[in-house]
């Protein structure tokens, strides 16, 4: 028996339930991904060699404001939540690609590099209805005039914290929730509820 076998996810429980793709609203837990924060001055991430958008080999593209998130190569997602403060993410077992990417570029005098996969859990809720769904219990206005695709924020999702993001590539509207394990089960029953009118 490995490690991985040994690992569960904190929705193990409850991820049986949830809806599928096709409908008006659909949910999934993406688990076990790779986490990393990241700390830096002066924000060269995508300066990195073969860091820009267009993948290994293609030149840096725009390091994004607070707020807004950007692909980092084939794999990776720069979330910028501050103007010093990123999570860089990744499919789970990208720890290393992520350590080598941003090791090189570490500031020891002034940033950090901290694997936290073990920190948060993600939801991804998707559909037409997604952003109905979130309305109910978040106050901040996620209008795609003002939270288009490819935005992040920490906000409160029904009293929990999340840190939560508008994906860029999705059949149609699509959001991350980044929570933690301890929240992870009453977070995903609530959106359960919130979701029942629009599953039938």
């Amino acid at each position: 028996m490995t490690a991985d076998d040994l690992r569960r996810s904190p929705l193990a429980g409850v991820s049986g339930a949830f809806p599928a793709a096709g409908g008006a609203v659909s949910l999934r837990e993406l688990p076990f991904p790779a986490q990393f924060s990241f700390r830096f001055r002066d924000a060269p991430l995508l300066s990195a060699p073969g860091s820009g958008p267009g993948g290994p080999g293609s030149d840096p593209g725009p390091v994004p404001g607070p707020g807004r998130f950007t692909r980092i190569g084939e794999r990776l997602d720069a979330l910028r939540l501050g103007p010093d403060e990123w999570l860089v993410v990744g499919p789970d077992g990208a720890q290393g690609a992520i350590r080598d990417l941003l090791e090189p570029v570490l500031d020891p005098e002034y940033g950090s590099l901290v694997d936290v996969s073990a920190n948060r859990t993600v939801l991804e809720l998707a559909g037409p209805a997604a952003r109905s769904v979130l309305e109910k219990g978040c106050s901040i206005d996620l209008h795609p005039r003002v939270f288009p695709p490819g935005s992040c924020v920490q906000t409160l999702l029904s009293k929990v914290q999340v840190i939560l993001r508008r994906t860029i590539v999705a059949p149609g509207p699509a959001y991350q929730l980044f929570v933690r394990p301890s929240f992870a089960d009453y977070l995903a029953r609530w959106l359960l509820d919130a979701m029942a009118e629009y599953t039938g």
